[in-house]
């Protein structure tokens, strides 16, 4: 049973109307903007939202649950849930919050934690994260969902834009969406994208209610996590220009293929070599 004083817990019709009030600048605004920019849905869309049961998918959840009540777009949802061998708090308080929040929540369990941790060893989260996608997209596709909505935000694309180029020497961010490789017919999106952490943060304090954090029972036994690294980087870099962030998105935006060295489309690699003496040089 999940311990939490009920009269500081915001009513369901408070939180609900905080979004489109409250943080209807911050929060609403924004994943509507992502939505409609990026061509997220469209009438008859059958969409899976992922619900690992911290702030960012909770957050993604009721905003779609306002965007059906409200919306023009006509779509059916789905909320799932992975339990990848949460301890049976985090899976209470995971339950709890939802029910709170009016999500009606399906639960599916899986042993991706103790995979991971035989597999991966010091490294789980890489080899946690690919498995817990695959597992999503599986439980969307029986429920005949076409679409599956994962909660990364403004914050995680340009955090992967900055990991990729500093540690793997690469340039690649996180797509507001793209199509399924493994499973026919489904689609992934993103439309927390231009929705900033501290905003989502903000809203879930507001709710009274406590969010999971990551709950994995393998990543609390290891130490570093190179994101946290980027995150602070990324603040000390906003200290000297407040626009950093918003400029390192831009930057996957504005790409100028004249002036790179070389690219790759899926597998294929290219090289500025191969149209440089068909150009005029001045």
């Amino acid at each position: 049973m999940v311990d939490m004083e009920e009269k500081s817990i915001k009513t369901l019709h408070e939180i609900e109307r905080s979004i489109i009030k409250t943080y209807r600048k911050n929060i609403w605004v924004k994943f509507v903007k992502a939505i409609n920019e990026y061509d997220m849905i469209q009438d008859g869309d059958k969409i899976a939202v992922a619900i690992s049961g911290g702030k960012d998918s909770l957050a993604l959840a009721k905003c779609f649950q306002e965007l059906q009540k409200h919306g023009k777009i006509k779509f059916e949802l789905e909320f799932i849930a992975m339990d990848p061998g949460y301890k049976k708090e985090n899976r209470d308080l995971l339950e709890f919050n939802c029910e709170k929040l009016g999500i009606p929540l399906k639960v599916h369990n899986s042993d991706i934690f103790e995979v991971a941790d035989r597999v991966a060893g010091d490294n789980p989260c890489y080899m946690c994260a690919r498995m817990r996608r695959g597992n999503l997209y599986n439980k969307a596709q029986e429920l005949g969902c076409n679409k599956l909505a994962l909660g990364h935000h403004f914050n995680d694309v340009i955090e992967t834009i900055m990991l990729n180029v500093l540690f793997a020497g690469n340039f690649k961010t996180m797509m507001p969406k793209l199509h399924s490789d493994n499973f026919e017919g489904l689609e992934l999106i993103r439309p927390l994208y231009y929705v900033e952490e501290e905003a989502i943060i903000r809203f879930m304090k507001s709710t009274g209610l406590n969010a999971l954090d990551c709950a994995c029972t393998v990543a609390e036994k290891k130490e570093g996590n190179m994101r946290f690294y980027i995150k602070d980087l990324i603040e000390d870099i906003k200290k000297v220009n407040n626009n950093a962030d918003i400029n390192i998105l831009r930057s996957a935006e504005n790409v100028n293929m004249g002036a790179i060295v070389g690219w790759k489309f899926r597998d294929e690699k290219h090289s500025f070599l191969e149209d440089y003496n068909n150009e005029e040089n001045i």
